[in-house]
């Protein structure tokens, strides 16, 4: 199910209104793609009865994130073809969405500090990631 497209909920109106690439939404799936596979990384180390069981699912989940997200977006790269809102190049797209993917992910911090605590974790490894990236 796909839900939010009226934007992020802490931002005004005003401001989920102004036009943007739509890049920034393409960041704003594959993020959505993190917290399901991390959503099911917890919901399932709370039911397994031995650490190490959760543990073994962990690279599955991150295979599982990584391929949707790649498959997301070289579908939606395919689709746009050669439309003038993309990057010409390949690395400026890369640092464009690489860009959205961190302002995201640094905004779901503060959205979970002030509605789910316990969520924090999700973005504050996917900033991790995201880091690790590029350097």
């Amino acid at each position: 199910v796909i839900i939010d497209f009226e934007g992020e909920p802490a931002r005004p109106m005003s401001e989920r209104r102004i036009k943007r690439s739509p890049l920034r939404d393409v960041a704003g799936m594959i993020r959505s793609f993190q917290y399901a596979a991390y959503t099911v990384q917890a919901t399932t180390a709370a039911v397994v009865r031995r650490p190490e069981e959760s543990a073994a699912l962990e690279p599955w989940i991150t295979f599982w994130h990584r391929w949707v997200s790649s498959a997301f977006l070289r579908s939606y790269l395919t689709t746009a073809g050669d439309a003038t809102f993309l990057p010409r190049s390949r690395e400026e797209l890369d640092v464009l969405l690489h860009v959205y993917l961190l302002e995201k992910a640094v905004y779901e911090v503060g959205y979970e500090f002030n509605n789910r605590p316990e969520w924090v974790w999700i973005p504050l490894r996917g900033i991790d990631e995201l880091l690790e990236i590029s350097s």
